[in-house]
């Protein structure tokens, strides 16, 4: 992946969660929080009611393909986490791929609202 980077932090997870916004699927739940770096930090989160490890390491291998072909036209500068529900493990990267290009692409174009300043910012990637 080129503009992007793995999430460790707990705590970045938490303020994607808390503080960021988000967008659903019958399949996934992704969350996204402007970073002010530049880069994006992708994290995967997989439950247990997924099934085992091996649907969990699919569900993830999924995700993380679909990402990586609309990873060119996701903005710099956000924290995005993706939360697989329990009806991923019927799905294709590009059933993923389409919720990434069609809804979360227009919820991320959306103005942030930023609560301490009250402004306004939307991150862009520079070309």
């Amino acid at each position: 992946m080129l503009f992007t980077v793995s999430m460790k932090s707990d705590k970045d997870y938490r303020r994607a969660y808390n503080k960021g916004k988000f967008c659903v699927d019958s399949s996934v739940t992704a969350y996204f929080y402007p970073n002010k770096l530049s880069y994006d930090r992708l994290g995967i989160t997989t439950g247990k009611k997924i099934g085992n490890a091996v649907k969990r390491n699919r569900a993830r291998r999924i995700i993380r393909a679909a990402y990586r072909e609309c990873e060119k036209d996701i903005p710099i500068g956000y924290d995005i986490v993706f939360v697989a529900r329990v009806g991923i493990d019927e799905k294709k990267s590009t059933d993923i791929e389409e919720f990434i290009r069609k809804r979360l692409l227009k919820e991320m174009a959306k103005p942030f609202e930023n609560s301490k300043t009250g402004k306004n910012k939307n991150f862009t990637r520079k070309k």
